[in-house]
């Protein structure tokens, strides 16, 4: 299966896409990854966005379509991906489709975690990190600490860091809605959309994504 994976920040679609992949036995190609693998091997295509990065600017559209376009070319995505984090807005999108249509090939889902937005600032705001290690990873409300502040596991002191606090989780919610959003109308009109509801525990959600993707590629 070919999926494009959409939904607002703190909808779990990290956690959610490196399940959904191996379940489906398909690559999980994040832009994050394409950036980071790209800078690391210094790749031509990592020069040229580690400058506009270094510049404090945005990564045009062209740099990320070229990079996604190399990794969906490698033979481990022969036979399908799960896209996350790209497409990022409606031209995007746009140069996905003419990407794919050029290939012969075509996404069979567009699969939507949808979850309230008051839920995406109670779990972004709630986390806190370990200074020591911030694989150590804790939620006020989810999976608190036994004492608060302290972490569990070394004893570090639990921090909120700035990028969880409620008024950037906010201002990235505006960025969602205004940006990235828009691509759920742009793909329902092709008829690919499937949402399905990101609130519960998290093989729930898991198992809910397979059974609307199994069902939507045996309608097709």
């Amino acid at each position: 299966m070919r999926i494009v994976l959409v939904g607002p920040p703190g909808a779990g679609k990290g956690t959610q896409a490196t399940r959904l992949a191996e379940k489906l036995r398909i690559p999980h190609i994040s832009t994050g990854d394409l950036f980071r693998a790209n800078i690391s091997r210094q790749t031509e295509l990592g020069k040229l966005a580690k400058s506009y990065m270094d510049a404090g600017n945005l990564v045009p559209d062209e740099v990320t379509i070229a990079m996604a376009k190399d990794r969906m070319e490698q033979p481990d995505a022969e036979h399908g991906f799960l896209l996350d984090g790209f497409p990022r807005n409606v031209s995007q999108a746009e140069a996905l489709d003419e990407l794919l249509k050029t290939e012969g090939i075509k996404l069979d889902a567009v699969l939507d975690l949808e979850v309230p937005e008051e839920e995406v600032v109670k779990r972004i705001a709630g986390r806190r990190i370990c200074r020591n290690d911030s694989s150590h990873v804790f939620h006020v409300t989810y999976s608190p600490p036994k004492k608060e502040g302290v972490c569990d596991v070394c004893g570090g002191e639990l921090y909120q860091r700035d990028d969880d606090s409620e008024e950037t989780v906010r201002k990235r919610l505006e960025v969602y809605h205004t940006q990235t959003e828009p691509i759920i109308d742009y793909y329902k009109a092709q008829g690919l959309v499937v949402t399905i509801s990101s609130l519960g525990p998290v093989d729930e959600v898991t198992r809910r994504a397979l059974e609307a993707l199994r069902r939507e590629d045996g309608d097709k």
